[in-house]
């Protein structure tokens, strides 16, 4: 037996270019194509997919954010029309219910003054119609006392 290692390189060494080569060269790129058709495509395909789906959902998200945006000033001007039409109201309100308590005010016043007048006249009249009746009284009084002593001389 002699030894590869002595007499130099033998047939089906490191570097044998028979018919090995060139078909393991086809197997591979066999492999390559059926793992690129049944693996790499789909996967990629599902990647994509879910990339625009990303892409998509994004833009859908911002522009219903803008639209909310649009739909949130929207209502804060509602609101603040709302407040300021609420304040007139009161306001309105206030003004009606003051210019009720001095018209109310004014009336009650002005009965107050009438009734003291109207009193005030009664009065008047009671004493004229007393001092008329004491004067008549006192005259009388004074004519029978004259018409005594006239009588008594």
């Amino acid at each position: 037996m002699t030894s590869p290692f002595l007499f130099g390189a033998t047939e089906g060494g490191l570097f044998d270019f028979d018919a090995t080569l060139p078909l393991m060269a086809i197997q591979v790129v066999l492999l390559t194509f059926i793992l690129n058709a049944l693996f790499f495509k789909p996967v990629g395909q599902v990647v994509e997919e879910r990339e625009d789906y990303v892409t998509t959902s994004r833009a859908q998200a911002k522009q219903r954010l803008a639209e909310v945006e649009k739909l949130e000033l929207a209502l804060r001007d509602q609101l603040k029309e709302a407040r300021q039409a609420a304040q007139k109201v009161i306001n309105d309100a206030e003004q009606d219910s003051d210019k009720l308590y001095r018209e109310a005010l004014a009336l009650a016043t002005s009965e107050a003054n009438a009734s003291r007048e109207k009193a005030r006249r009664e009065i008047d009249a009671q004493r004229e119609s007393a001092m008329n009746q004491l004067k008549s009284d006192s005259e009388k009084l004074g004519d029978l006392i004259v018409d005594r002593l006239l009588a008594s001389k």
